[in-house]
């Protein structure tokens, strides 16, 4: 997805989501800007993620973040590559060592504006993510990789608990439960 592609997804994107409708406009300005997709551009930049599911929507693929000591979905920072499409596939892989994704459309599937901490290398900051939806089997192997504590299917029915209610899994766990129907 080019940034142009992008662009164009972001003018014609419907949500239900109050708070998700809010981020288009903030992505829009962000666009503007040269380095959009670049980490060095603060107070933020694109960042590409995705929403692993199996086919039977039962389970999404999760990983515990090393750094923010969360439950997330996997992704990450685009770094310059403005297919952010592309970006979440190479993170998907690299966070979980699943190879095999269906991806049933490039289209985007959820956007969130969240806050980064500060670290002592960098100073707190948003990440503009981009979700895609990926299926992948329960049986593939999985890896952890070093920015991960965990990695695991969580079913449906834990990710609230799991997650500590977090709202934006929560949205992309309520398209997923719509999405099937």
């Amino acid at each position: 997805m080019t940034r142009s592609l992008f662009l164009d997804q972001l003018k014609d994107y419907k949500t239900s989501y109050s708070e998700e409708a809010l981020f288009v406009d903030q992505f829009l300005t962000l666009l503007q800007h040269p380095d959009a997709y670049q980490r060095h551009h603060l107070p933020g930049h694109i960042t590409g993620s995705s929403w692993i599911v199996d086919p039977e929507h039962q389970a999404a693929l999760l990983l515990h973040h090393g750094k923010l000591n969360k439950w997330l979905q996997p992704g990450g920072h685009s770094d310059g590559d403005e297919n952010t499409l592309v970006v979440a596939i190479r993170e998907a892989q690299e966070e979980t060592g699943v190879l095999n994704f269906k991806i049933p459309s490039e289209r985007i599937f959820d956007l969130d504006i969240h806050p980064i901490p500060e670290r002592k290398d960098m100073p707190a900051h948003f990440h503009y993510d981009v979700r895609f939806l990926f299926y992948a089997s329960t049986k593939d192997a999985i890896i952890v990789s070093e920015e991960s504590h965990d990695v695991k299917w969580i079913p449906f029915e834990d990710i609230a608990q799991k997650s500590g209610d977090n709202k934006s899994l929560l949205r992309m766990l309520e398209k997923t439960e719509r999405f099937k129907n």
